[in-house]
C-alpha cells in the first residue's frame, strides 16, 4: 500500500510515493493508542519515560522517548518530521527508541536506548530558537537522554542546540563533534552485508551481485559508493532528482527505479523510511538478502519468520546500521579514530555470531537478535542499577569528550570522483584510512 507522503532530503520537503510509515499502515478505523493503553507490539515495551515538550513562542511540539538506561544514559537522534498526529509521531518515537535499545546491546555500547521526534515541516519552522528550545529541554533530564541527529536534523542543527546543553554527540567538526555520521552507518551495513552474502552464497565479497539502494540521502550515497568500488550492480531507488543527479557525478551513472522491493535484485537494501517489509511485500520480494541501513524495517516482528520461509535472509536493521551510533558514542568514550572504525568493522562478526545463534537454535536471526540483546540487558541488570562509565567516568553534563585525534581525522570514506569508477576487490574497498 503506497500514498504520496513527505519526506525530508537534505533539508527540503518533497512529495514521494512510499510505502506508509509503520504507524501509517495501521487500520484507520482503530484507535491508537497513548503509552500504557496499547494493542500493538509496544505494550510490551515498558519504556522507562516519555516526556512532550511544548514551547508556544518557536511552536516547538517534540516527544523524546526513552526505553532503557540499563546499559547506560538513553543515546538517540531526533528526527523532525510532518507527522499527521501527534499519535502517529508517539508510535513512531516509542518504536524508533526501543531500537536503539536493541541497537546499542547488540553492538556492546555503554548505552541504553531513547530517540526524539520534533513534529512538523523542518523547513517551515526549523530556526535557532526552536533548537534552542529544544535543547533546553534535553537539558532538563540531566543526562538521561543524549541527542543526535536524524532524519530532518544535521548536525548543523546540533551545533545549535549544543549552544544550550552539553547532552548531544555527532556536532560538526568545526564545533568539537565527530560529525555526520551517515558515513561510518553505511560501511556498517556494508560489513554486514558482506558477511551475509559469504554465509548465503559460499564466497566473500559483492562483485557481480545486483543491489537495490532504496534511498540515496545520508546513508544511501555512501553505500552506493562502497558498493561500486567492490564491483556490484547497483540500482537505486530515490525522489528527489538533485540526489540522483549527486551519485552520477560522484560514482558515474545509475540505474534509477520507482521502487526497490520488488526489483530482480540480489540484495534488497532498505535505507530511506521504515516499515516496507509487510506481509504483502515479503510475497514479491525477489532478493534473496535484506541488509539495510532503515530503522524499523519490518512492519510487525512475524515479518521476520515470512521471509525466513520463503529463504530470505534478513539482517537485523538494529544491528547492521549501528555504525553511526558507534561513531556518535565514541565522543563520550575518548576513543581514537582507528578504535572506532574498527568497532564499525566488528559488525560484520556481530552478523556471523547472530547467524550462527539462528542456525543453532532453529529461529529466524531477527529473533535470534533480540534474544541476544535481552540476554545482555538481563545480565546487566544483575549488576549496581545504572553506574553509568563511560571510559571509567560517568557522562555528567561536562560536555562531549572526544578525542583529539578523532576530532581531526577525516573518518570519510574517499571515493574516487570518476565518471565510472572501475571494479574493485573486497580487498582494496577504501575503508576510513588509518590516521
Amino acid at each position: 500500500m503506497t500514498v504520496r507522503d513527505l519526506t525530508c532530503r537534505d533539508g527540503r520537503l518533497i512529495e514521494e510515493e512510499i510505502s506508509h510509515m509503520t504507524v501509517d499502515v495501521l487500520n484507520e478505523s482503530r484507535h491508537i493508542p497513548g503509552v500504557f493503553d496499547r494493542f500493538d507490539d509496544l505494550s510490551a515495551a515498558h519504556h522507562e519515560q516519555i516526556v512532550f515538550c511544548r514551547d508556544e513562542s518557536t511552536g516547538l511540539k517534540a516527544i523524546i522517548a526513552v526505553h532503557d538506561t540499563t546499559l547506560g544514559p538513553a543515546l538517540g537522534g531526533t528526527r523532525f518530521y510532518p507527522y499527521r498526529s501527534e499519535s502517529y509521531a508517539l508510535t513512531d518515537v516509542l518504536r524508533l527508541s526501543r531500537g536503539m535499545t536493541r541497537k546499542a546491546a547488540a553492538a556492546g555500547m555503554p548505552f541504553g536506548g531513547g530517540k526524539a521526534v520534533i513534529i512538523g515541516d523542518p523547513v517551515q519552522l526549523k530556526t535557532p530558537g526552536l533548537l534552542h528550545a529544544y535543547g533546553r529541554f534535553i537539558d532538563g533530564l540531566g543526562g538521561r537522554y543524549i541527542t543526535a541527529a536524524d532524519v530532518g536534523t544535521t548536525s548543523e542543527d546540533l551545533d545549535v542546540i549544543g549552544e544550550v546543553t552539553d547532552h548531544v554527540v555527532g556536532r560538526s567538526r568545526t564545533a568539537g563533534g565527530s560529525g555526520d555520521s551517515g558515513c561510518l552507518t553505511a560501511y556498517g551495513v556494508f560489513c554486514a552485508m558482506q558477511t551475509a552474502a559469504e554465509r548465503l552464497w559460499g564466497k566473500p565479497g559483492l562483485h557481480g551481485r545486483t543491489v537495490g539502494v532504496e534511498g540515496a540521502g545520508k546513508v544511501g550515497f555512501h553505500l552506493v559508493g562502497l558498493l561500486r568500488q567492490t564491483g556490484a550492480n547497483v540500482l537505486v531507488s530515490e525522489p528527489y532528482e538533485p540526489a540522483l543527479e549527486r551519485l552520477n557525478d560522484e560514482f558515474g551513472p545509475v540505474l534509477a527505479v520507482n521502487k526497490i522491493v520488488d526489483q530482480n535484485v540480489d540484495v534488497y537494501a532498505s535505507c530511506a523510511l521504515g516499515a516496507t517489509l509487510t506481509p504483502e511485500s515479503v510475497q514479491s520480494l525477489k532478493a534473496k538478502l535484506v541488509c539495510g541501513a532503515a530503522n524499523n524495517q519490518l512492519l510487525t516482528q512475524d515479518v521476520d519468520g515470512l521471509m525466513a520461509a520463503r529463504g530470505v535472509l534478513w539482517i537485523p536493521d538494529f544491528v547492521a546500521n549501528a555504525g553511526g551510533l558507534i561513531q556518535v558514542g565514541s565522543e563520550l568514550q575518548e576513543k581514537t579514530a582507528d578504535e572506532v572504525r574498527d568497532d564499525v568493522l566488528k559488525i560484520g562478526s556481530t552478523v556471523s555470531d547472530i547467524l550462527d545463534a539462528s542456525d543453532r537454535d532453529g529461529v529466524p536471526p531477527g529473533e535470534s537478535a533480540i534474544r541476544i540483546v535481552e540476554s545482555r540487558l538481563r545480565e546487566a541488570k544483575t549488576m549496581t542499577a545504572h553506574d553509568w562509565s563511560l571510559n571509567g567516568t560517568a557522562h555528567t553534563g561536562s560536555g562531549p569528550r572526544i578525542s583529539a585525534e578523532l576530532k581531526d581525522h577525516d573518518l570519510g570514506l574517499n571515493h574516487a570522483p570518476t565518471k565510472s569508477p572501475a571494479p574493485r576487490s573486497a580487498s582494496t574497498l577504501r575503508v576510513p584510512s588509518r590516521a
